[in-house]
């Protein structure tokens, strides 16, 4: 929100806006360790939630989806427009 204040010229002092001031907060190095652990840990709860939204059936649909079939384009490639280069009706 605090970029949209700024960006439509809101009130600057504004409760928002003081707390959306990431330049004067402390940078903290984290361990590159601890930051994927942190992150394998969010996709498996994300994967949790989705299994718990989703029914059996739609998980079957999105496992499969890869494998499903796909009936071939009807009439071929030649569309009506296109001009006759061989034998075709003015023949007969």
């Amino acid at each position: 929100m605090g970029f949209f204040r700024r960006l439509f010229g809101g009130e600057s002092n504004s409760p928002s806006s003081e707390i959306d001031r990431s330049e004067d907060a402390p940078t903290v190095e984290r361990d590159p360790a601890t930051v994927e652990d942190d992150e394998r840990a969010r996709d498996l709860e994300l994967l949790r939630e989705e299994q718990e939204r989703l029914d059996e059936l739609a998980r079957r649909q999105l496992r499969y989806a890869e494998y499903a079939w796909e009936p071939p384009a009807q009439g071929g490639e030649r569309r009506a427009d296109d001009a006759d280069t061989g034998a075709g009706a003015g023949d007969r």
